[in-house]
């Protein structure tokens, strides 16, 4: 009797090798959402103007432009303005006496 189910040996996509339906879909996806670019803008604008919690609004906006170009990147920055002090390290032989 054949098994069913399972992970079979030879199945599958192999591995590294990218996944071309996803990556077209993407790129499809994004053309299309761009096309709403203006459309997105001009509803932010008018919720911003006269909101009544038009969170659905905003949120498809959000997602339209999100998929457009995609979502902004945080950028961190630190700055330190201590002195660098140096650390010494001594290494004693242990003698048992304290």
């Amino acid at each position: 009797m054949a098994s069913h189910g399972g992970i079979r040996e030879g199945s599958g996509r192999p591995a590294g090798a990218a996944n071309k339906a996803t990556s077209e879909l993407k790129l499809n996806l994004s053309e299309l959402a761009r096309e709403y670019t203006y459309d997105a803008l001009d509803a932010l604008v008018k919720v911003m103007q006269s909101s009544q919690s038009d969170s659905a609004r905003i949120a498809a906006a959000t997602a339209i432009l999100d998929r457009g170009y995609g979502r902004p990147t945080k950028t961190t920055s630190l700055e330190v303005n201590t002195p660098f002090v140096p650390t010494e390290i001594r290494l004693v032989a242990y003698t048992g006496e304290a």
